[in-house]
């Protein structure tokens, strides 16, 4: 096999796939300023946005479709074909219909129009030819040319289907910034994924409290911050003083290192062993916050406290990977 053969011919493909949406995007215009216009006015009104094509377009229409949704712009895909044997009740008044066809002939497409204008739906066909039959039913054409397809041919969807799909991620994202959906909103949206985690669970969600928390004053012995540590289940007691200001920590590891010198710390106060000023994070902070003091100080427990200062519980990093955030 000829690997600069190989090597080139694809370089090839994305160069003129490159060159699409360089095009594309110097010829976007006034028309994908009125789409974006349109959907805002739908969203807010309740409505949602449904995305039709066939072949090709079809699949890069319901990708389209999935990304708005997940980005706060509800969303649906359609079939065309299915449209006219039943699937058009997806369509409700108040929806706003966006069409795919590079070629704007698809026949099936076409005849989703008509019914769909009958429900008072506006219709917005993304095309290369403004001039197509699809352009010609629709309330609005988005112009979508690009220069050729990267196939040999100029026949199998390449270019078109790739810019189709740049056009619908510019789509999703303009309409992110405009409507104001945060990171937050995100987030609530993926509340399974690990983007979600990293953005919505906070510390005081993660961190041990209460029966699980190990905390002690400085004035107990080391045998009794032991035994607290031993009925939490954890590996390290908290020190506070009256007021649950935080003190130090003292760890099983801690303990071990200075036991094996001598056994008689047990019987001494554990603040004379305790860890002044250890690493402590706010409960309302990012639970991926965490790992980086972890990774930062080489540590196994942060201490977590209140906004006004107050321990309120312990991160203990064998708890992470059980919660998936690492």
């Amino acid at each position: 096999m000829d690997e600069k053969l190989i090597i080139d011919t694809a370089k090839e493909v994305l160069d003129i796939e490159l060159e699409g949406i360089t095009f594309l995007k110097d010829h976007l215009g006034k028309e994908f300023a009125l789409l974006v216009e349109k959907c805002i006015s739908i969203l807010n009104d309740g409505g949602k946005i449904v995305v039709c094509g066939l072949g090709k377009s079809g699949h890069v229409g319901k990708k389209i479709a999935a990304t708005l949704a997940s980005t706060g712009s509800p969303a649906i895909f359609l079939h065309p074909v299915e449209a006219m044997h039943g699937d058009l009740g997806m369509i409700q008044k108040g929806d706003i219909l966006l069409t795919l066809s590079y070629s704007g002939e698809s026949n099936e497409l076409v005849s989703v129009i008509v019914p769909a204008k009958r429900l008072g739906v506006p219709v917005v066909a993304v095309t290369g030819y403004p001039e197509s039959s699809l352009a010609k039913l629709s309330d609005l054409t988005v112009p979508m040319t690009v220069t050729k397809e990267a196939c040999p041919f100029n026949l199998a969807p390449t270019t078109t289907s790739t810019a189709t799909l740049a056009l619908g991620d510019a789509l999703a994202m303009t309409l992110m910034r405009m409507r104001k959906f945060t990171k937050e909103n995100y987030g609530r949206l993926h509340p399974s994924g690990a983007i979600g985690r990293a953005i919505t669970m906070k510390v005081g969600d993660v961190m041990r409290k209460g029966e699980h928390l190990a905390k002690v004053t400085a004035d107990v012995t080391v045998k009794e911050a032991i035994l607290a540590m031993t009925r939490a289940h954890g590996g390290s007691a908290v020190i506070v003083d009256e007021n649950d200001n935080l003190l130090g920590i003292f760890t099983d590891g801690d303990f071990r290192r200075k036991a094996d010198d001598d056994m008689a710390i047990l019987s001494r106060k554990v603040g004379d062993y305790m860890t002044k000023n250890p690493a402590s994070i706010c409960a309302e902070a990012l639970a991926v916050e965490v790992l980086k003091i972890v990774e930062e100080r080489h540590i196994d427990d942060v201490v977590v406290l209140t906004a006004e200062g107050k321990v309120a519980g312990i991160v203990d990093i064998q708890d992470l990977p059980g919660l998936k955030l690492m």
